[in-house]
């Protein structure tokens, strides 16, 4: 098997462990709390994921949903928009009991499988920041890595994001998790994978431009997806993409859950577009800062954490494998074979589309 499958089977695993970890303590908003509560249960080492106890939320479902629809042989872009139409609105009956989130579940119900042209354009949606697009479009990067693919990362990211989140800070997660994905794999180094994503927002603003559909209302939210991430690249030193990142001491979870909420826009940290890829970026910024997995600080917080924690897996995945997680959290993990086998689809070779 070769080192590249491996690490995309692994990210589909991980980012499925970071969703069930995530799940089971998302409504606590103490982070302290769950770091007591995990450390009775054993801490991570301890911890055998099992789909009774740790079943995965409709977040991975929905990214192993995106997932099946690029590894299939679409010739052209509008195939493959066609084609997670079809998948998003039949995802909507098949959850089994996982409620997808309401901007999801309200997209979806916009989706028009029958009509060719317009099948994967919906209204736009005041409501649509929230951070499913960016768990789900994180799968995009792992189809378009290569430097010469940005622009079709560019496009499918922000297509796929606003079949579901049709709001800047909705579908710019979506580009930001792609993006983050293609860096990992593409071995860049992490402290200028945000200096970069800067960089390429003004392609993306060109391809709406281009696209013709409801810039006047994208234009009032834009500059918030951007001043949120300057923000945060000062704050840890990093606007220049190569200086080390810089973190408080102690960095523990108290001072983790007054960082992401002064990150968030709605008082749940990770809820939202913008900071759902920030935690999940900035945990494993810290992770490479101490050496430690950086699963509880992507996870154990007081927030959104089955969102950080999915995208952090993912992102963790492809840059290290399997390797240094515990056999525990992943050897029974619910769904685990088709992450894996979704995973194996991505090294597929394929025609070029159009």
């Amino acid at each position: 098997m070769s080192d590249l499958m491996e690490k995309f089977q692994a990210a589909l695993v991980l980012g499925g462990v970071g969703d069930a970890l995530g799940s089971r303590w998302e409504v606590c908003v103490s982070g302290p709390q769950i770091q007591r509560e995990l450390g009775a249960l054993g801490g991570l080492e301890a911890l055998k994921l099992d789909p009774d106890q740790w079943p995965l939320s409709d977040g991975a479902l929905m990214l192993m949903t995106t997932a099946e629809a690029l590894v299939t042989d679409y010739w052209c872009l509008e195939d493959l928009y066609r084609e997670l139409v079809r998948l998003y609105v039949g995802a909507m009956v098949s959850l089994q009991g996982r409620a997808p989130e309401p901007s999801t579940a309200q997209a979806c119900a916009n989706l028009k499988p029958n009509n060719f042209l317009l099948a994967w354009h919906t209204p736009f949606n005041e409501k649509g920041s929230g951070h499913g697009a960016a768990t789900k479009g994180v799968c995009v990067g792992m189809r378009y890595w290569q430097p010469e693919r940005l622009d079709n990362l560019v496009e499918v990211s922000i297509e796929t994001g606003r079949m579901t989140h049709n709001h800047p800070i909705g579908f710019l997660g979506s580009l930001c998790t792609a993006l983050f994905a293609s860096y990992a794999i593409q071995g860049k180094p992490l402290q200028s994978w945000g200096r970069d994503l800067l960089t390429v927002i003004p392609k993306a603003e060109e391809y709406c431009r281009k696209t013709i559909r409801h810039m006047a209302e994208y234009q009032e939210k834009w500059f918030y997806f951007e001043a949120k991430w300057q923000f945060y690249l000062e704050e840890r030193g990093i606007a220049d993409g190569e200086s080390r990142a810089s973190f408080p001491e102690p960095y523990d979870a108290d001072e983790t859950d007054k960082m992401y909420k002064r990150w968030s826009s709605e008082g749940c940290p990770g809820s939202q577009g913008h900071d759902a890829p920030m935690i999940a970026y900035d945990a494993l910024l810290a992770a490479a800062h101490t050496g430690r997995i950086c699963g509880r600080r992507a996870v154990l917080h007081g927030g959104e954490s089955s969102a950080t924690g999915l995208i952090a897996g993912v992102l963790f995945g492809l840059l290290y494998g399997l390797g240094p997680v515990p056999v525990g959290l992943y050897q029974d993990l619910d769904r685990r074979d088709n992450c894996r086998t979704s995973g194996s689809g991505f090294t597929e070779r394929r025609p070029v589309e159009k």
